[in-house]
């Protein structure tokens, strides 16, 4: 399987190759696309507005076809300049013509509000004979969820004004963000063998050396640029949280909680569940970093979170090892899984080297009858390697959807969208745990790492939504400053940690750098959910063994076609809303705590 690897050169993290999408800003079709997509999309407005009451359910699956066909383009216009601005945004060209194609597919889009919204306001009956008829049964879901926006619909004329204006108002914000962090520079930090870090990636990865001292000073500088622009970084945020209370009033949103919950297809009894769930076994937080401070013999900080235990740095793992180490254990697995992610690499999907101006975080961009891109900064560790998998269970899963299902069905509900990524690092971890098993310090590093991800995933990801909480119940009030928000999401922390882990000053400053408040409010509860369920499906597989994976394979295929909560019984037999399903993820934590304890 791995002959392609071995004849690639990755002995340095790789460039991806968007040439799937298009050569180039001076590639014809670039421009051709964008014009035939705005003259199809006209076309389309001219034959149907005022007459989708009129459509018969074949005619309705017609006209969603060819709504598909141009969604599908517009994926490939919007995803060529964004990955490559999000990839160097100190790209002015590219942020140039993502600015330019951003305006113009408003544009498309508003020429094609009228259709949703027409359907919108059939009568109850008409609209159930459509849900009903055989000829739309792929478009089941997508009709449900339509259905289920019908009391939160504007008129076409303010639904065209919402999308113009998040061009200069919420989204240009939120590309402000984005703009300004890739232009911080890091106050630089030499480590032990003489190398200066300077990146906010390659600062962030110090948080991992066995020096404290080279800890802090990575923390320290990251935090130092939160600081400097910590009011801006409010402003936004409080731009983007008052812009959500505007368009809350508007549609008639008792919140923005609830605006987002109706958009994930969670319902706020589950979200209630997860947070009261994790908020009462903060114990196991508590008790994992009491056992690390006593083994390191100091107090944990904030800056020591992601210290190794031993005195002894894990072993480097360079970009191709970690690509036939990762290739290696979903072969396991599935050894047609493994040959879909090997393809990402011989083909260059994956954007993974080091460099200024680079978007932190990791993603993958999935672009609908294409496939997908990864993007992250591989910096030859496990936090690395562990990131690469997770990525790559995005870009599987959202291959297995794009094997199966229409454009309208191709984005799965937010919960399982982060499965297969959850699934993949534990699928790596109990690969790396077997190659280790003569190796006592490896193999504690690997469950100590799996411990402190589950700790980050089921308690500080459902911190952060805690403070969005905080955030939009303030913003639906009155706006707020940075002394709000650092207030917060310090006392957050500090119940979150108690005694067990020191909360430096710098902490306070955090928040800024976690994108997902600003994209897309309430997404980290999420990664909650998304691995109490993970955890359950893995379990599942343990003891099922092979029987499990054509169903579970049936889950990911499955996308946006189903309700998640349907979709996860009828396939691998989850109940997301059944508390044993929390509780069991929780009793995973505690037994690897006591695994740990054990061994000390």
């Amino acid at each position: 399987m791995t002959q392609a690897i071995d004849r690639m050169q990755l002995d340095n993290p790789q460039e991806w190759d968007l040439s799937d999408l298009y050569q180039n800003f001076s590639d014809p079709n670039f421009s051709q696309d964008l014009e035939s997509l705005q003259q199809q999309a006209s076309e389309f407005r001219d034959a149907h507005r005022g007459k989708v009451k009129d459509l018969s359910a074949d005619q309705l699956a017609e006209c969603f076809k060819t709504l598909e066909a141009i969604a599908e383009k517009s994926g490939y216009l919007y995803a060529f300049p964004s990955l490559i601005f999000s990839a160097d945004t100190r790209n002015t060209e590219a942020k140039q013509f993502l600015d330019k194609v951003m305006e113009a597919l408003t544009g498309i889009e508003n020429q094609l509000l009228f259709f949703d919204l027409e359907l919108q306001k059939l009568d109850a009956a008409k609209f159930e004979t459509l849900q009903k008829a055989s000829t739309l049964a792929t478009y089941q879901h997508y009709l449900n969820r339509i259905a289920k926006y019908r009391p939160h619909t504007l008129s076409e004329e303010v639904e065209q004004t919402r999308n113009q204006d998040s061009l200069t108002g919420r989204q240009a914000f939120i590309q402000l963000r984005s703009v300004h962090l890739g232009e911080q520079e890091y106050e630089p930090v030499t480590t032990p063998d003489g190398r200066i870090v300077s990146t906010e990636s390659e600062l962030s990865a110090l948080l991992y050396h066995p020096d404290a001292e080279i800890r802090t000073a990575g923390y320290q500088s990251v935090r130092k640029v939160m600081k400097q622009h910590n009011s801006l970084y409010a402003y936004i945020l409080n731009s983007v949280a008052q812009d959500h209370k505007i368009e809350n009033q508007m549609r008639g949103y008792e919140s923005t909680l609830q605006k987002q919950l109706l958009a994930d297809e969670v319902s706020e009894p589950v979200f209630r569940a997860i947070m009261q769930g994790t908020g009462d076994r903060f114990d196991l937080f508590q008790r994992y970093y009491t056992l690390k401070g006593q083994a390191l013999g100091q107090k944990i900080r904030t800056a020591d979170l992601y210290a190794p235990w031993g005195t002894e740095a894990t072993p480097a793992v360079t970009y191709k090892t970690g690509v036939e180490t990762l290739l290696s254990a979903l072969d396991q697995f599935d050894p047609n899984y493994a040959r879909r992610a090997e393809e990402f690499f011989v083909k260059n999907w994956v954007d993974a080297k080091v460099r200024p101006g680079k978007r932190g975080g990791a993603f993958c961009s999935y672009t609908y009858g294409k496939h997908s891109y990864l993007l992250m900064s591989y910096t030859d560790d496990y936090n690395s390697l562990f990131t690469l998998a997770h990525e790559m269970g995005h870009g599987l899963h959202f291959a297995w959807i794009d094997d199966r299902q229409t454009y309208f069905n191709s984005n799965p509900p937010m919960v399982l969208a982060e499965i297969a990524s959850t699934f993949n690092e534990l699928l790596l971890l109990d690969y790396l745990l077997k190659q280790a098993k003569n190796d006592k310090a490896l193999t504690k590093s690997l469950i100590t790492r799996q411990l402190e991800d589950q700790l980050n995933l089921l308690f500080r990801q459902s911190t952060i939504s805690r403070l969005e909480l905080a955030v939009h119940e303030r913003a639906a009030q009155s706006s707020f400053d940075q002394s709000f928000v650092n207030q917060e999401w310090m006392k957050l922390y500090q119940t979150l940690c108690g005694d067990a882990v020191e909360v430096l000053p710098e902490h306070q400053y955090d928040w800024a750098r976690i994108g997902h408040i600003y994209f897309k409010p309430f997404y980290c509860y999420q990664y909650t959910a998304s691995n109490i369920v993970s955890l359950a499906c893995y379990q599942k597989y343990l003891e099922v063994g092979k029987d499990f994976i054509p169903g579970y394979l049936e889950l990911l295929a499955a996308g946006g076609s189903l309700d998640q909560v349907t979709a996860l019984r009828q396939y691998v037999g989850v109940d997301i809303e059944d508390p044993a399903t929390i509780r069991g993820a929780l009793t995973y934590v505690e037994k690897l705590l006591d695994q740990l304890q054990a061994s000390l």
